[in-house]
């Protein structure tokens, strides 16, 4: 009983495990490589191509001051979807999205556990 309470409070005190670092790929001077928490996801993305969006709070700001869209496709989309509070970090070229914002297309994209 008493281990289980300690590890709780360690749990507690450290708080959430950070994501590993993703990385971008050599060559490519437009990658750009972020870390933060969700706080919006689009689960369905309306022209049906099966990808996921992210925006997490991030200091660089890619698409807003202190937030950044992440455009993550069928392929790499992670399974179970992460949602907002959870920790993200992703890498891959800043494009245009659909509404003209700047948003990174994610090459790698990491869960925290």
């Amino acid at each position: 009983m008493i281990s289980h309470l300690l590890a709780f409070l360690v749990a507690f005190a450290l708080g959430p495990a950070a994501p590993v670092p993703s990385h971008c790929p050599p060559g490519h001077p437009a990658c750009r490589e972020t870390v933060g928490r969700i706080v919006y996801v689009e689960r369905v993305d309306p022209d049906g191509d099966g990808d996921a969006h992210f925006v997490i709070r991030d200091p660089q700001g890619i698409t807003l001051p202190g937030l950044t869209a992440i455009d993550v496709r069928e392929g790499l989309r992670p399974h179970p979807l992460p949602g907002p509070g959870d920790e993200i970090s992703a890498a891959g070229p800043v494009q245009t999205g659909s509404y003209g914002q700047h948003q990174i297309h994610a090459l790698e994209l990491h869960v925290a556990q």
